[in-house]
C-alpha cells in the first residue's frame, strides 16, 4: 500500500442510527476500492466488519471497527460506529479522533433519536458531515421526506447533492445534481451502471434541486456568491469548491442516496468523501496541556513535529492480548521505538505498528499525523492515554465517558468461579469503560453497569466466551438506609460481675436527627470527668459500629449527632470495651425510641425524547413516584428532567425504549436520599422480613 501525504488523508466516521445500514455501507466502500473481492452482507453473516458472534447471532454493529482503502489517490481510514442506544458510548469515544464523518439516514425509517443524539455529538466535537439517505429500494422509502426531517429534527440545512431515478421497486439508480448525468444500475453487487441523460420526468425535480445546491454553495463562499450574482450560474469546479466549503464551515449538510446492499450511489460518495470532507491538515491545530507547566500546547499536523497521539479504543483478548488504537495528531512514529504516556507518565515500548482491517491487522513502518493505528501489548496504556515525544509532552483531553443506567448483580454459575468472573469482567471493562464492575461492601453482591440491559447481556456473552466463566443476571438490592425523626435522650448502664476484675460503664446520650446528607456527627459534652478523656473515644467507636445495622430493616442509619454529656465510671471495673459496649446500647435504645425510618436512593435522570412521546414519558415518570424538575425543548425532541426514586427505575432502560419506539435515551446518577412514604413503609418491611426469613 503506497504511503500517502497528511493532506492525501481522511478519517471518517460512519454514524447513525441503528439499522440505517452503516456496516452495509462499509461494506460496499471495501468491495468498491477493492479491499474485498467480494460485496459482505450482514443478514447473512460474510461481513468483514460485524465479526464477533455476538453480533452475527443480532445482525447489529456492537462494538467500533477500523478499516482502510484508497480513492482517487487518497488513503481513507474508516471507522464503522454502533448506532444502537445500548452502545453508543463506542461511538463516541470514536468521535474524538475523527476528521469528518458520514451520517446514515435511512430513507424508511427517517431520523430518529440515536441520530439526533450523534448529531449533537458531532457539533460537540466539531465533526464536518456529509449524509447518506440509504435504503432507497426498500418498501416506503422517501428522500424527499428523509430531508424534511433532517430539517425539522436536526435543525440544519440539507442539501441534496444527488437525487434517486424512482423509489422502493421502482428504484434505478441515481441523478448527480452537479453533472446533471443519470446512473442507471443493473443491480448486480458490482455497482454496474449506464450513464446517461437525465429521463423527462425527473428534469423538473433535478432542476430545482440543482438550483437549489448551487445557491447553498455560492453562499458557502464570497467569492462565489459575488461571481453567483452577477452571471447567475457556477462551473462544475466552482460549486465543488463551494461544496468542500460548506462542508468545512458546516454552512449546509451534502446528502446523497443510494442502496448499500445493492452497491448503488457508492462510488459517487467515495467521490464526494474525497472531494469535500476534511485532511487533518484542514483540522488545523490541536491543542492539549503540558504536565509540567500545565500551560496550553499546540501541535500542528506535521510529520516533523513533535509526536503525539491519543489512545481511542482498547481491544481485549484472552488469546492475543490488549491492543490500543490511536490517532497520531503530530509528527512520526516508527515500530519498535519508545514514547512517553504522558497521562500514565511512563515509557512504554512500542512493538509492531498495525493497520487495522477490520478484525486483521497489517503491520506497518511507521504511522504520520492523520493515521489511525494499533499497537499490541502495551503495558500502562488505556483508553484515553496521550502518547507523545518524551522531550516535548502534551496531554490532550479525552471525551467525557457516558454513565451506566442500568445494573445488575451477577451470582456465579459455577461456585468457585468468584475470581474468574472478576478478572474477565475487568479485562471487558478494559475494553468497554462504559461497562462498570465493583462489589458492593453493603449488599455482598457483585454488581455490573452498563448502558442498557443488551449491553450487559453482551458483556456476560462475552465472559462466558472469552474467559469460561458463566454467570447469573439478577436485579441488584437497593442500598435503603435508615434514620429517624426526633430527638431522644438514653442513659444506659453496662454492669458485669462475674469473678476477679468487672466491667463498668454508665452514659447518657443525646439522639438528634440532622438535614438529608449530614451524616454522622459526635459531640462531646462531658464536663467534671464524670466519664474520663480515654474512654470518650471508646462511646463514639460502640456508636459507629452499631450504626451499620438500623433497628428496621438492618441498613446503615445515617444524618444524625450523638451527644455524651453525661455518665460515671469504676475506678477497677471501667475500660475501653465497657464503654465501647455501653455506647452502643444507649445508641440502640435511643433508636427504637426516636421514631426511625426507611430512606430511599432518589436518582437524578435526564431523558430524551421525540415531542410526541413527552406526555406519555411524564405520566409514566408520575406513577413511578417521581418528580418532574424542568423540560428542555431541542431540535423536534425534549429533555424532561426529574427525580425518581431508584428502586422504580432499576429496569427503566427497556421501558423507556418500549415508551418511545426505541428513539428515547436517558442518563441517570444518584442524587440524594429521602423518606420512603408512610404507606409504603409497611410493605417494605414486610418484603424485607420475608426475604430475612
Amino acid at each position: 500500500m503506497a504511503k500517502f501525504e497528511t493532506e492525501k488523508l481522511r478519517n471518517l466516521g460512519i454514524v447513525g442510527q441503528g439499522d440505517a445500514g452503516k456496516t452495509s455501507l462499509i461494506e460496499a466502500i471495501l468491495f468498491n476500492t477493492g479491499m474485498t473481492d467480494r460485496l459482505g452482507k450482514v443478514d447473512d453473516g460474510s461481513s468483514n466488519m460485524d465479526f464477533e458472534p455476538e453480533e452475527t447471532k443480532r445482525k447489529i454493529t456492537i462494538s467500533s471497527k477500523l478499516h482502510h482503502c484508497e480513492w482517487n489517490d487518497h488513503e481513507l481510514h474508516i471507522v464503522d460506529t454502533p448506532g444502537y442506544t445500548n452502545f453508543l458510548h463506542d461511538t463516541r469515544s470514536c468521535m474524538r479522533v475523527l476528521g469528518g464523518a458520514v451520517m446514515v439516514i435511512s430513507a424508511v425509517d427517517g431520523v430518529k433519536a440515536q441520530s439526533q443524539t450523534l448529531w449533537r455529538w458531532t457539533e460537540e466535537f466539531e465533526i464536518p458531515l456529509i449524509v447518506f439517505v440509504n435504503k432507497l429500494d426498500r418498501e416506503r422509502s422517501d428522500y424527499l421526506k428523509a430531508l424534511d426531517d433532517m430539517e425539522k429534527n436536526l435543525g440544519c440545512r440539507p442539501v441534496a447533492v444527488n437525487m434517486p431515478i424512482g423509489e422502493a421497486e421502482e428504484f434505478k439508480g441515481v441523478i448527480d445534481l452537479i453533472t446533471m448525468k443519470a446512473r442507471t444500475f443493473k443491480f448486480d453487487d458490482k455497482g454496474t451502471y449506464d450513464e446517461g441523460d437525465i429521463p423527462a420526468e425527473y428534469q423538473g425535480e433535478a432542476d430545482r434541486l440543482h438550483l437549489m445546491l448551487v445557491e447553498a454553495c455560492a453562499e458557502a463562499d464570497d467569492e462565489l456568491m459575488e461571481k453567483y450574482l452577477e452571471t447567475d450560474e457556477l462551473s462544475n469546479e466552482e460549486i465543488l469548491r463551494g461544496l468542500r466549503e460548506g462542508v468545512l464551515t458546516g454552512v449546509f449538510i451534502p446528502v446523497l442516496c443510494g442502496s448499500a446492499t445493492a452497491n448503488i450511489g457508492i462510488r459517487q460518495l467515495l467521490d464526494y468523501i474525497v472531494v469535500s470532507t476534511p485532511s487533518p491538515i484542514d483540522k488545523g491545530t490541536q491543542y492539549g496541556t503540558n504536565p509540567k507547566t500545565d500551560e496550553e500546547e499546540s501541535r500542528e499536523p506535521d510529520p516533523s513535529a513533535p509526536f503525539s497521539a491519543m489512545v481511542f479504543k482498547t481491544i481485549s483478548d484472552p488469546f492475543t492480548g490488549k491492543l490500543n488504537l490511536f490517532r497520531v495528531y503530530s509528527g512520526t512514529v516508527k515500530s519498535d521505538s519508545t514514547v512517553y504516556n504522558s497521562t500514565k507518565e511512563t515509557n512504554e515500548r512500542l512493538g509492531q505498528i498495525l493497520l487495522p482491517e477490520g478484525k486483521k491487522q497489517k503491520p506497518v513502518k511507521e504511522a504520520v499525523a492523520g493515521d489511525i493505528v494499533a499497537i499490541a501489548k502495551l503495558k500502562e496504556t488505556e483508553t484515553g492515554d496521550t502518547l507523545c515525544d518524551a522531550a516535548n509532552p502534551i496531554v490532550y483531553e479525552s471525551p467525557i465517558s457516558m454513565k451506566p443506567v442500568i445494573s445488575f448483580a451477577l451470582e456465579p454459575k459455577n461456585k468457585g468461579d468468584e475470581e474468574k468472573i472478576f478478572s474477565g469482567l475487568s479485562k471487558l471493562t478494559e475494553e468497554d469503560p462504559a461497562l462498570q464492575l465493583l462489589r458492593d461492601v453493603e449488599t455482598k453482591e457483585m454488581i455490573i453497569s452498563g448502558m442498557g440491559q443488551v449491553h450487559v447481556e453482551v458483556a456476560v456473552e462475552k465472559l462466558k466466551r472469552k474467559y469460561g466463566a458463566e454467570v447469573l443476571l439478577k436485579e441488584p438490592k437497593v442500598p435503603y438506609r435508615e434514620a429517624f425523626k426526633k430527638s431522644v435522650e438514653q442513659s444506659y448502664r453496662h454492669k458485669k460481675q462475674s469473678g476477679g476484675k468487672g466491667q463498668f460503664a454508665d452514659v447518657s446520650i443525646k439522639l438528634k436527627p440532622l438535614e438529608r446528607g449530614a451524616g454522622y456527627q459526635f459531640v462531646d459534652k462531658i464536663v467534671g470527668g464524670v466519664v474520663p478523656r480515654q474512654f470518650i473515644p471508646a462511646v463514639d467507636k460502640g456508636i459507629r459500629e452499631t450504626m451499620g445495622k438500623g433497628v428496621l430493616a438492618g441498613f446503615p442509619v445515617q444524618d444524625f449527632q450523638v451527644t455524651l454529656y453525661d455518665g460515671s465510671h469504676h475506678s477497677v471495673d471501667s475500660s475501653e470495651m465497657a464503654f465501647k459496649i455501653a455506647g452502643s446500647m444507649a445508641f440502640k435504645k435511643a433508636l427504637e425510641a426516636a421514631s426511625p425510618i426507611i430512606l430511599e436512593p432518589i436518582m437524578e435522570m435526564e431523558i430524551n425524547m421525540p415531542d410526541e412521546c413527552v406526555g406519555d414519558v411524564i405520566g409514566d415518570l408520575n406513577s413511578r413516584r417521581g418528580k418532574v424538575l424542568g423540560m428542555d425543548p431541542q431540535a423536534g425532541s425534549q429533555v424532561v428532567k426529574a427525580q425518581v426514586p431508584m428502586s422504580e427505575v432499576l429496569k427503566y432502560a427497556p421501558e423507556l425504549r418500549s415508551m418511545t419506539s426505541d428513539r428515547g435515551l436517558f442518563t441517570m446518577e444518584f442524587s440524594h436520599y429521602e423518606e420512603v412514604p408512610s404507606h409504603m413503609m409497611a410493605k417494605l418491611l414486610a418484603e424485607f422480613n420475608k426475604q430475612d426469613e
